[in-house]
């Protein structure tokens, strides 16, 4: 999605682990674990918490890439997937920031795992889609305030 503010007000938006909790839908009942603010940084290591179909669980990321304003990768260290890399690109464009979100997943308890992935893929969506809109409201939400 493109965002008409400038790459160095987007970015900061997304290195900051708490505005994570503000892009999250509600029914996951995400909550970070680690102290806030976290230092983001290569290595940086964080906790959360979060409801999926009602089942709690505990899932722990580590930023593998760094590199503001441009882009940052977490990958799952412990969670509930056998294989989870989130790559969060920024390019600046005409009119603002094109912001791209690519994810590569994998199930556990493969193959019996792949039986889920229709339920999955779905639930992911629905996540990515509000998150689009959240993050959209709320970095507009930076304009208005900054008028």
């Amino acid at each position: 999605m493109v965002v008409p503010l400038p790459i160095d007000r987007v970015f900061p938006f997304f290195a900051a682990a708490e505005d994570l909790e503000r892009i999250t839908p509600a029914s996951l009942r995400f909550s970070i674990r680690t102290p806030l603010p976290v230092r983001m940084a290569a290595g940086a290591l964080i906790d959360y918490r979060l409801r999926l179909l009602g089942v709690p669980f505990g899932w722990k990321t580590r930023i593998t890439v760094w590199d503001p304003p441009r882009e940052f990768v977490d990958e799952q260290i412990a969670g509930p997937y056998r294989v989870w890399r989130h790559r969060h690109r920024f390019t600046a464009v005409d009119g603002g920031t094109e912001i791209d979100d690519r994810v590569e997943y994998a199930l556990p308890l493969w193959p019996f795992g792949e039986a889920a992935l229709p339920l999955v893929r779905l639930q992911l969506r629905r996540i990515f889609a509000h998150r689009q809109r959240a993050v959209r409201r709320l970095l507009l939400e930076r304009i208005t305030d900054a008028s």
